[in-house]
C-alpha cells in the first residue's frame, strides 16, 4: 500500500471545519461568474473537479444546472451528499482520482476551483495528468474554468505572511514556508484541527504556476482560446488583469 499523500490525509475528517474556513466563503460570487461565462445555459452538464464539500455544485444545482462532483476524499463527499440531500438536490457526487477520470466527451463545461486537486500533486506530470483527464471528459466547443496558484506572487511576496494575514480566525494555519525557485514549489507545514477536535500537522508541497506554463499546457491539450486573470475570492472578474499581487489566477480555456 502506498503511503498516503498529505492531501489525502488532510481531508479525511475535515469537512465541517473546511466549510468555515475563510477561503471557502466566496461561493455565491464565484457561481455568479460561472453562470455568466456559461451564458446561463441550464441545459449544460457541468463537471466539478475536486468538488470537496460540494459548495459550487450545490449552489449551481440550486440555480438549475446539472452537476457531477468528483473528489478523492470520501469524508468531503459524504458531507457534500448530506448537504445536497438537505436541499433536496439531485447531484452525483463520485469518488474519483482527478488524474484518472472515467469520462470521455461527457460534459459541456468543467470547473476546478480553490485548488481542487491541481496543483497539489507531488509531480508536475501528475498535475498535467489532471488537466489531461478533465480535457478528455469534455465535449468539443466547451469551457474549462479553474483557479490555481500564481507563480508570480511568491517572487515578490512571502507566502507565509500572506497566509497568516488572510486566515485570521481560520482553523487552518501555515508555517515554515520555503519557496523553491527551481521547481516553483512552496513547502510548508499546515496545521488544522479536524472535525473531531484532533490537531493535525502536515508537510505540504504546492506547485505555483506562471501564466505561460498554464498557456503552454492547455495549448498542448488542444485548447484554442486561453485567458488568464487575477482571481479575487468570491469576486471573479474579467476586468482583473493578473498581477504580482494576485495569490491565485483564474483560467478560462475553450476548446
Amino acid at each position: 500500500m502506498n503511503k498516503k499523500q498529505w492531501y489525502e490525509t488532510l481531508f479525511e475528517n475535515y469537512a465541517q471545519k473546511y466549510d468555515n474556513e475563510s477561503f471557502t466563503q466566496g461561493t455565491i460570487g464565484e457561481c455568479d461568474f460561472i453562470e455568466k461565462e456559461l451564458n446561463s445555459n441550464k441545459s449544460l452538464k457541468i463537471l466539478d473537479v475536486g468538488c470537496g464539500t460540494g459548495r459550487h455544485s450545490i449552489e449551481l444545482s440550486k440555480r438549475g444546472y446539472s452537476l457531477t462532483g468528483i473528489d478523492l476524499s470520501e469524508s468531503q463527499l459524504a458531507h457534500a451528499r448530506e448537504k445536497a440531500k438537505k436541499e433536496n438536490l439531485e447531484i452525483e457526487f463520485l469518488k474519483h482520482d482527478a488524474r484518472k477520470l472515467p469520462f470521455v466527451n461527457e460534459f459541456d463545461a468543467a470547473i476546478m476551483l480553490c485548488e481542487g486537486g491541481f496543483p497539489l500533486m507531488e509531480t508536475d506530470e501528475m498535475n498535467f495528468d489532471i488537466l489531461k483527464s478533465v480535457t478528455k471528459s469534455l465535449k468539443a466547443n466547451t469551457k474549462f474554468i479553474f483557479t490555481t496558484l500564481n507563480g508570480l506572487f511568491p517572487l515578490y511576496h512571502s507566502v507565509e505572511k500572506f497566509c497568516a494575514a488572510n486566515s485570521v480566525g481560520d482553523n487552518a494555519t501555515y508555517r515554515s514556508n520555503t519557496f523553491d525557485l527551481m521547481t516553483f514549489r512552496d513547502y510548508n507545514i499546515t496545521e488544522i484541527e479536524d472535525d473531531s477536535g484532533n490537531k493535525k500537522s502536515f508537510e505540504c508541497s504546492e506547485r505555483y504556476y506562471v501564466p505561460s506554463e498554464i498557456t503552454w499546457m492547455l495549448k498542448t491539450l488542444g485548447y484554442t482560446k486561453i485567458e488568464i486573470f487575477g482571481a479575487k475570492l468570491g469576486a471573479f472578474s474579467r476586468n482583473d488583469k493578473l498581477t504580482t499581487e494576485d495569490f491565485e489566477m483564474l483560467v478560462i480555456a475553450e476548446k
